[in-house]
């Protein structure tokens, strides 16, 4: 039976089960990887500028009116996170749904947005999966040991980034070598067997810069299975991850005018899971008693020349960037194996062009093409598509107290037409005062998918982008010379043209809508010079809607006869962060996650239920002995917390890792 569902584009009641994966002005590194431009940089100690890509235009986090928050690899390496989804979990506005523990399908929804919404970039490498049904990219499968930047924008941005970006941008930067050369290398062990490691070799020449990086992470022994939907005398098979990432970076300066860069990241992973099955003569669903295993094997690239000109005024850059994408699974139950491939190439160029202090003008054109294959034991489908898009932004100053970003951009499309976004954001300061006020207006648009066009039975070519417009004010303060700082955002998005399914034909069709709203709100407080803390709360709330007389959908609980609540979307979020530099040598950090309770769907029946919140507390300490070496250690939910997020996927337990980091 087909389901209409408004922010999700697989409808069906057994796919709502599976988790399809989730998918600038760019901020300063915050202070427990919260939203720097939420912050006053004395308070957290902000360095003074921030980037924003693809401008590279290195602008004061004051000056930004965009939502965004950032982690640095400082914060990565305090809190010893190993995976993008722990990066990103605590931050504002962000939901992260991992089934189980590591490597499982992780999907992202940014404000309350689906998590297709949400455009994921990887050095400047569009990351989101061709041969995914919505096209986004799994989180699960990359690691965070190399990262340099993992920069989140909230809100609408496709003026400047095209497709996918409703909800917004995830940019992640990995590390450029810099100084001397530098060996670095780290193992750790713990709970779930947990062992893990990485080497590195990093520095640069007078020409050159380089950077070189892999990393292992395995665990084998992560329960996901909850004790109470396995049959009587069925085992409980854990999971078993594995992933091996190789990673490069080179940036060589051919002259005073011209440079070339150049980037490579391969994940080759494997997870053992239990699926679910569906046996005579009551196909009642069940865990399967035998595991299967998920591979995924990932290649982004990219290459690219920058050319400077007018002393300096005129920067070009050109390139090409490509990613491929393998995700077969095999095994004893044949009701999930298969076998999907993907790939896209965009090629690029872009001019920045300053042409006066604190204006600057941005003109880019970029042409896309992708395509995927997919094989299973019912159906099997190969497509392609393409996209040409070219854009336009301005940013600039007034007077030292006005600050202004605005683009447009126009997409020409080989499937579905043309189609034109922008946005607006401008940024006051009063620096009598400490006040900041902040707005932002724009739009954005999700193409359909290969899958969602071509797919058989279910695929409509004639299909429509799904379109929002969105905007969020706010304002921020800062007192005792920035030693406290506080600000709250409004957002609020509408979308339309969501794409669900046709109860008659079962075709996908442009028939939902939605409207997500909510706060944003933070404080932080420098204690002592040592002692800093930061608070956030996020309020969403999102309400589907369908025309009158139709079914709703599975993956949407009903409301009213012609609105629903979306699923997997907490109405409140709070995060802790505590950091204590104890001594010179000892590094302390706590922090807490509250997640309210969500509408979400059982594992195993599709039927609706209020999926009970949690609270989690995870503890790191980093013991310096000297310049080389560092002994590590922390705690994940140190309570114990025993929590599914999704329903019918347990979250890991308590968990206790120690290691030691060298570095020469």
């Amino acid at each position: 039976m087909p389901s209409r569902n408004p922010l999700c584009p697989r409808g069906a009641a057994r796919a709502a089960r599976l988790l399809v994966p989730a998918t600038l002005l760019l901020a300063p590194a915050a202070a427990f990887g919260q939203s720097p431009t939420q912050a006053g940089a004395p308070a957290i100690d902000l360095p003074d500028v921030m980037v924003t890509s693809p401008t590279g235009i290195p602008t004061p986090e004051d000056e930004v009116a965009s939502s965004v928050s950032v982690v640095t690899a400082q914060e990565i390496e305090r809190k010893q996170l190993r995976t993008l989804p722990e990066v990103l979990e605590s931050l504002p506005g962000l939901n992260v749904v991992q089934t189980g523990g590591p490597g499982g399908q992780t999907s992202v929804f940014i404000r309350g947005t689906n998590s297709n919404h949400v455009k994921v970039l990887i050095d400047g490498i569009d990351a989101g999966d061709p041969s995914s049904p919505n096209g986004a990219f799994d989180f699960g499968q990359m690691l965070a040991t190399d990262l340099a930047r993992v920069e989140v924008l909230r809100g609408p941005q496709s003026g400047l980034y095209g497709s996918d970006a409703i909800g917004g941008v995830i940019s992640v930067t990995t590390k450029k070598g810099e100084g001397p050369a530098k060996a670095f290398g780290f193992a750790e062990l713990g709970a779930f067997g947990t062992f893990n490691q990485a080497v590195a070799l990093s520095g640069s020449t007078e020409k050159l810069s380089y950077s070189f990086n892999v990393t292992h992470f395995s665990s084998t022994d992560t329960p996901v299975t909850p004790a109470d939907i396995v049959p009587l005398g069925y085992p409980r098979n854990p999971n078993a991850y594995d992933n091996w990432t190789y990673s490069t970076r080179l940036d060589y300066e051919v002259s005073d005018t011209f440079a070339v860069n150049f980037v490579a990241r391969y994940i080759d992973s494997q997870l053992s899971f239990t699926p679910d099955i569906y046996p005579p003569p009551t196909y009642a669903g069940i865990p399967a008693p035998l595991r299967s295993t998920s591979y995924a094997s990932m290649f982004f690239t990219k290459g690219e020349g920058v050319w400077k000109a007018l002393d300096g005024a005129l920067e070009t850059t050109f390139g090409v960037s490509a990613m491929t994408s393998s995700r077969p699974t095999d095994g004893p139950n044949p009701g999930v194996n298969g076998d999907y491939t993907g790939d896209r190439q965009i090629y690029y160029l872009r001019s920045l062009y300053t042409f006066a202090p604190g204006q600057n003008v941005l003109a880019g054109v970029e042409r896309r093409n992708e395509s995927m294959t997919s094989e299973t034991a019912y159906t099997q489908m190969d497509a392609a598509t393409g996209n040409t898009g070219v854009y336009a932004e301005y940013q600039g100053q007034f007077f030292e107290r006005l600050f202004l970003a605005a683009n447009v951009r126009y997409d020409s499309d080989d499937t579905f037409g043309d189609h034109t976004t922008w946005r607006i954001a401008p940024a006051l300061l009063f620096p009598e005062t400490g006040t900041k006020l902040k707005a932002s207006y724009g739009t954005g648009f999700k193409a359909p998918t290969l899958y969602q066009l071509y797919a058989p039975y279910y695929g409509n070519a004639d299909l429509k982008p799904e379109e929002s417009k969105g905007y969020d004010a706010g304002f921020e303060q800062e007192f005792f010379k920035g030693r406290l700082a506080f600000g709250a955002t409004y957002f609020h998005n509408d979308i339309t043209n969501l794409i669900s399914y046709d109860p008659v034909t079962y075709q996908n069709v442009n028939i939902s809508s939605a409207t997500t709203q909510g706060v944003e709100v933070f404080a932080a407080v420098k204690v002592t010079d040592t002692l800093k803390v930061r608070a956030d709360y996020t309020y969403t709330d999102v309400v589907g809607y369908f025309p009158p007389g139709q079914p709703f959908g599975a993956a949407c609980a009903p409301l009213t006869a012609t609105s629903c609540i979306p699923l997997r979307r907490p109405n409140d979020k709070v995060s802790l962060s505590v950091n204590w530099q104890a001594t010179d040598k000892l590094d302390l950090t706590a922090t807490l996650i509250y997640v309210s309770s969500w509408w979400d769907i059982q594992r195993l029946t599709s039927n609706y239920v209020d999926q009970p919140g949690y609270t989690i507390v995870n503890l790191a300490a980093n013991y310096a002995f000297n310049e080389h070496a560092t002994l590590f250690g922390r705690i994940d939910n140190l309570f114990d917390e025993t929590y599914e997020n999704p329903n019918g996927f347990l979250a890991p337990g308590f968990g206790a890792f120690a290691g030691l980091k060298l570095t020469y």
